[in-house]
């Protein structure tokens, strides 16, 4: 028996010797950022603006790898199941990691089980949008088409169970309209669709709107968030417009393969606040409509477990799932 006990001894010593030694020469390869939506979405954007700066702290190159599909889940689950030494990391989003596991029962991870949290990088808020063609100049006027065409208008998502799907049936629940959603594998993949009117309504991040806002091929009617923003101090909140309480913003944050060593996780978690804290990242996230956080890991798990809480109430409420 004492052997036996001997050589458990020896082999949690190894492992522990092991995974030190691993952490103390982390990193020591690129490593991979997988984004679970296409190129040129919010996501996207922000994993390489933040990624860039990031791999600058961290003494290695941050590859991004675009794995869309399935709401972020097929993305999602490919680093779930990565091995858990630091070098395939995750930029969730609130539709991967809060609503996605509530309104998915098929669903392939799980957020507890297999993943850690590592930081919490940025916040937007969202814009509702309609193509600039749409005989409309403001939200009260768009509420009144919808309700005179009832499920003739539809609003465009980056997926089912995504904040922009969610986004939506919010809208819908207080605004009292029926609009048709149409899913797709991303928000960019929305626009061309609104410019030819097929998509009448989108609710997502400036981020990704702001170009086609900007040459009048969009009209924002709105703001998601409780007050007005910065760079948008025209357009009033849904809340000014009789949309009481409506308060919708996105969160991006890292995550890590369940078992990846603290060590590790904390080099990281390091990396991607001090890029945060540069004067450059803040201003450029600023044009983009975004907001730096920045977080331990604990304050990350603790927002994100509010955020699903939430969401499970008008998921609920709604009675929504996908099938």
């Amino acid at each position: 028996m004492k052997r036996y006990l001997g050589c458990v001894t020896l082999v949690l010593t190894g492992l522990l010797v092991s995974e030190s030694s691993i952490a103390q020469t982390y990193p020591a390869k690129p490593v991979r950022l997988v984004v679970p939506f296409p190129a040129g979405g919010a996501t996207d954007i922000l994993a390489r603006t933040i990624g860039q700066k990031a791999s600058e702290k961290l003494g290695q190159s941050i590859v991004i790898d675009n794995r869309p599909g399935a709401g972020g889940t097929i993305g999602s689950d490919h680093v779930a199941k990565s091995p858990p030494d630091g070098y395939t990391l995750l930029i969730a989003t609130g539709s991967t990691h809060s609503i996605g596991p509530i309104i998915n029962p098929k669903i392939p991870y799980n957020v507890e089980r297999d993943f850690v949290p590592v930081v919490y990088v940025a916040n937007t808020s969202s814009v509702l949008v309609v193509p600039g063609t749409l005989p409309v100049k403001n939200l009260a006027e768009f509420i009144a088409l919808a309700k005179s065409k009832p499920g003739q208008l539809n609003f465009g998502s980056s997926g089912n169970g995504t904040n922009s799907h969610l986004s939506g049936e919010l809208f819908k629940a207080q605004a009292k309209v029926f609009l048709t959603h149409i899913p797709y594998r991303g928000t960019g993949l929305v626009f061309n669709d609104m410019m030819s009117g097929q998509v009448h309504m989108l609710m997502d991040n400036y981020v990704t709107a702001q170009s086609n806002i900007k040459e009048g091929k969009l009209r924002v009617l709105g703001v998601t968030s409780p007050q007005r923003l910065p760079f948008l101090p025209d357009v009033p909140t849904l809340d000014e417009q009789g949309l009481k309480g409506f308060d919708v913003s996105n969160w991006f944050g890292i995550y890590a393969p369940r078992g990846t060593p603290t060590e590790i996780v904390l080099k990281v978690n390091a990396a991607f606040n001090q890029a945060l804290q540069e004067p450059d990242m803040q201003k450029r996230l600023a044009t983009l409509g975004a907001t730096p956080t920045g977080s331990t890991p604990e304050q990350m798990g603790a927002m994100v477990a509010a955020d699903t809480a939430k969401w499970t109430k008008l998921i609920r409420e709604r009675k929504l799932v996908v099938d």
